[in-house]
């Protein structure tokens, strides 16, 4: 898999300020801040605060005292991607949880809301109606996903890693966490190495994060977060020195 079936997403002035404030504690960040991360990736000022007010109308940002931060839909984001780099697991048993859907009839809305919502719970369809994954994480299950299904606790009589086979793409999912490895060896240039760092991050929001017993022996998962936990303190570093104002005395 090389860089270009990566397709990787080009730098633009709002994924930028996006992926910024996503990996800033808290995600507030003066304009002035933001204007010189910007530049520091070749993108005028102009062209920023255009994308900050883009996203302030579009209910991305809220914008407060010359500043800007995340609204309530992209810090549930930021609490998953966070989740996804540092995931709360707890000894595993051997037992699924399984989640059925008990509700008779539902809108489009609602079905797509707890489709989002299992992707984020890290839980894998079965068949239609029927979500499970081993019980290995700990975290809280929003309400659309309580209001509209049943929850059980199971175990499967067959082998559970071929049943985890089935339902997650495994090989799929390290070839490309080895190739975005690959990209950051060979990102020469900031832009280059935040550009990969952006996809790092959405490829670990799709990790199943499956018990060991039941991943392959050579499975990438926590050297992709440990090489980007280092870019990551890397970037901190560089984005001091752009975003810490100057003295002019």
């Amino acid at each position: 898999m090389n860089d270009d079936s990566l397709a990787l997403r080009p730098l633009t002035a709002r994924s930028i300020v996006l992926s910024t404030l996503l990996g800033h504690h808290p995600p507030r960040m003066p304009a002035r801040a933001l204007v010189r991360v910007g530049e520091l990736f070749g993108i005028a000022e102009g062209t920023v605060r255009v994308a900050l007010s883009r996203m302030v109308a579009a209910g991305d940002l809220r914008q407060s005292d010359g500043s800007y931060e995340l609204t309530a839909r992209l810090l549930a984001r930021q609490a998953r991607q966070d989740e996804s780099r540092t995931p709360r697991t707890r000894s595993w048993s051997g037992d699924w949880e399984i989640a059925v859907v008990s509700v008779e009839r539902r809108p489009a809305a609602e079905r797509t809301a707890l489709r989002q919502a299992m992707a984020a719970l890290r839980l894998a369809e079965l068949r239609e109606g029927t979500w499970l994954r081993p019980g290995n994480l700990e975290r809280p299950r929003p309400a659309v996903a309580t209001g509209q299904c049943t929850w059980l606790t199971g175990t499967p009589d067959g082998d559970p890693a071929a049943l985890a086979r089935t339902l997650w793409d495994l090989p799929g999912w390290s070839a490309r966490a080895r190739a975005l490895l690959g990209a950051l060896d060979g990102a020469a240039t900031p832009a280059q190495r935040f550009t990969v760092s952006a996809a790092v991050l959405r490829h670990l929001l799709t990790d199943p994060l499956l018990p060991d017993p039941l991943l392959p022996g050579d499975w990438p998962g926590a050297e992709l977060r440990c090489r980007y936990d280092a870019f990551e303190a890397e970037l901190r570093d560089l984005l001091r020195q752009y975003v810490t104002p100057h003295r002019t005395d």
